[in-house]
């Protein structure tokens, strides 16, 4: 039986990207408007949205192509697998580390591998597709949620027994961290906490995991009953459900993007099935599709592709620079195209450097919107 189409689904994972984009691009990290801001460390804004729900709709993805793998041989699900993790985990360790000069006093130096951080968003998509992927290929669905469902408590468990006492959900007392700076590096590890503490380390990797497992569950569910209101109504429901034991779950394991906690996951991928559910109903049942749904949907048609060029592209520009002015001290000031763009234009447009912050983001959204428009007028999509 073919495999009905979900526009929707495109939608949804488009927009994702270019809600990441658009927050990993303001025009000033001090001058963002909070929505646009990750929370300091409990609770969660809209931004903290965004990377679970890439992680879901990479699992919606994967429903799409596990059957095919399942009709294959071990041997070339390993193959496939592997591939797609090494390359992806690579291109992330690549963007880290590239354009792998920098300037420094005026002169261009290289940038030394024991200071480049190894893990990141792209390594830990990779990491959480190879590991949601041995375990539906070899677990099927039904033990996919329940190895999902010990992972969350496992975590919980986790986190709260080998943690500091009376705080093991603090910075400083969450237990991943010693284990990430013993394995990888403190050299190696992410410090925009103030400290040596990895966002996207190896242990908070784990609960991350099971939202792909919940996107595949989701996208497999979809397929299975078809494009009707009771699939619909089901989805929506169990989104509410699921929300509502994250909301509760929170009382005791509260709900971190940075450690990202078990209620973390849960209540996210409530949220995520309530918005696909919107979706469907706007794309599938309403038809209400148009430029509004086209705009996202170039974007979730090359996906990773787009991600890497809104990474790689600012700081190869950072390297072509000119003088800009001499400061108060007598010192020349350097710049750079799109430095220059945000502090001549954008910067201007309103006394409250929020807007123009925002407005530079949103210019970097439409460029790279263009940019997948005409990839995908040209029918040119890059895949891993």
């Amino acid at each position: 039986m073919q495999t009905q189409r979900y526009q929707s689904l495109d939608v949804f994972r488009g927009a994702t990207v270019a809600l990441m984009i658009l927050v990993n691009n303001p025009g000033s990290w001090a001058h963002i408007f909070s929505p646009l801001e990750h929370a300091s460390w409990h609770g969660l804004t809209p931004t903290d949205l965004v990377f679970p729900f890439f992680l879901f709709a990479v699992g919606n993805a994967m429903s799409f192509v596990m059957p095919k793998m399942a009709q294959g041989t071990d041997a070339n699900f390993w193959k496939k697998v592997t591939k797609r993790t090494l390359l992806i985990f690579g291109i992330g360790l690549f963007l880290n580390w590239s354009p792998f000069v920098k300037w420094s006093d005026g002169v261009l130096v290289f940038k030394q591998w024991e200071n480049i951080r190894i893990l990141g968003v792209l390594q830990r998509i990779a990491l959480c597709y190879f590991f949601a992927s041995v375990i539906i290929y070899y677990g099927k669905s039904k033990w996919a949620l329940y190895i999902g469902a010990v992972i969350l408590l496992l975590y919980w468990l986790l986190t709260t027994l080998l943690g500091a006492p009376g705080h093991p959900y603090s910075l400083s007392g969450y237990f991943g961290n010693a284990i990430d700076q013993s394995i990888l590096g403190v050299t190696h590890i992410y410090k925009g906490e103030g400290v040596p503490f990895d966002p996207e380390g190896l242990t908070s990797t784990l609960p991350a995991i099971v939202q792909v497992i919940f996107g595949f569950l989701v996208g497999e569910y979809i397929q299975n009953k078809g494009k009707n209101f009771e699939m619909l109504s089901q989805l929506l429901l169990t989104g509410v459900i699921l929300v509502l034991a994250g909301y509760i779950w929170d009382f005791s394991f509260p709900i971190n993007k940075k450690i990202w906690t078990s209620s973390y996951v849960v209540y996210t991928s409530g949220l995520a099935m309530i918005t696909l559910s919107v979706f469907i109903y706007l794309i599938e049942f309403r038809n209400a599709a148009g430029k509004w749904s086209y705009f996202f949907e170039v974007f979730g048609k090359n996906p990773l592709f787009i991600f890497v060029l809104s990474g790689f592209l600012p700081r190869v520009l950072a390297l072509l620079r000119w003088e800009d002015h001499v400061n108060e001290l007598g010192e020349k000031v350097y710049t750079s195209s799109l430095p220059w763009f945000y502090e001549h234009v954008c910067k201007n447009v309103y006394t409250d450097l929020r807007i123009g912050s925002l407005l530079y983001a949103l210019c970097f959204i439409a460029f790279m919107a263009i940019l997948a428009y005409l990839l995908d007028k040209k029918k040119i999509y890059i895949k891993v």
